[in-house]
């Protein structure tokens, strides 16, 4: 683990070596799970908050401290440098988030956001709860899939055993790798894996925590350390798993309905007709809904990720 400090001083003489040292060592703190309760008729989770930086910190630093990826954090601060903030630096977390159309079971992980869902089995006499954290996803032709499936394993300290298709990627990039990668510091599927019933694709930790929340993966989808450790133990064999992409996500809390607009993975502008979709889903049964569309047009040209206010059912 890389003290911050060297980083830094790395990032004023050689900016390159400083990329390298934090890709290598990841970025120092560790997440805190988020953990919420699931209020009836509310489709929103979480709170604004704001921190400040401080000296030592980078932006991935303070990511990882606040259960955030890169893009999210990055998007949230456009105007803040990544690698040095700046002591007193004010940041805004987006830590407010809108749950994903669909079932509220087990796993929902949403490539667009780079964020999992996890909704645990109710306990009798408990309120239901949804965990959220942060994650990697496939790059270019290595996209994660669409589907929905189920874990059909867990293995603790596992071994990585490349496929073809990626020894011969990191062949042609004069990296070769070897048939297998014991467990331990060099392993890219980090300390512990859940396995999906798709072949080749895993929920697994990482040995390189800086790329959470970036297009960086073969496909897998990559937590925090901290956090693959969590949801090892808390995820039995057997819990449904939906991959879904949901760039525009509409929902309501209190009364009011909100909009999430996340950018599309492949860089396409926003589609109208499938923000309007999104706004109709979350409106069936509400005739006379008033939208503000203008907002919603704001929402497409901004796409934060961060829920806004876009309409209310006006009084009788």
């Amino acid at each position: 683990m890389f003290n911050t400090l060297i980083v830094k001083t790395f990032w004023r003489s050689d900016p390159c070596l400083c990329l390298f040292l934090l890709v290598l060592g990841g970025s120092i703190g560790s997440a805190r799970a988020a953990v919420y309760t699931l209020s009836p008729g509310s489709d929103l989770v979480g709170a604004p908050r704001t921190v400040t930086a401080r000296h030592e910190d980078t932006l991935l630093d303070i990511a990882r401290r606040n259960n955030l990826g890169y893009e999210e954090i990055r998007r949230a601060n456009p105007d803040v440098d990544v690698w040095l903030p700046g002591e007193g630096t004010p940041l805004v977390l987006p830590t407010v988030h809108l749950l994903p159309n669909g079932p509220r079971e087990g796993i929902v992980l949403n490539t667009a956001e780079m964020r999992l869902y996890y909704f645990p089995a109710p306990t009798a006499g408990q309120p239901t709860r949804v965990i959220t954290h942060p994650v990697s996803i496939g790059r270019g032709e290595w996209e994660t899939p669409l589907a929905s499936t189920k874990v059909t394993a867990k293995t603790a300290d596992p071994a990585w055993v490349p496929p073809a298709s990626i020894r011969a990627e990191h062949a042609a990039d004069g990296r070769p790798l070897p048939e297998r990668v014991p467990p331990g510091p060099d392993n890219p599927l980090g300390s512990h894996a859940l396995r999906l019933g798709l072949p080749s694709y895993l929920i697994h930790g990482t040995n390189r925590p800086a790329g959470i929340g970036m297009q960086v993966t073969h496909g897998c989808i990559r937590m925090y350390p901290e956090d693959i450790e969590r949801f090892y133990h808390d995820v039995p064999v057997g819990t449904p798993v939906h991959m879904v992409y949901q760039p525009y996500k509409a929902g309501w809390h209190e009364g009011t309905l909100y909009m999430e607009v996340h950018p599309h993975l492949d860089g396409r502008e926003p589609d109208a007709t499938a923000m309007v979709r999104a706004v109709v889903a979350a409106t069936p049964d509400k005739p006379h809904m008033v939208i503000d569309w203008e907002r919603v047009r704001a929402l497409a040209r901004e796409r934060s990720g961060r829920p806004e206010p876009i309409g209310r059912v006006p009084p009788p």
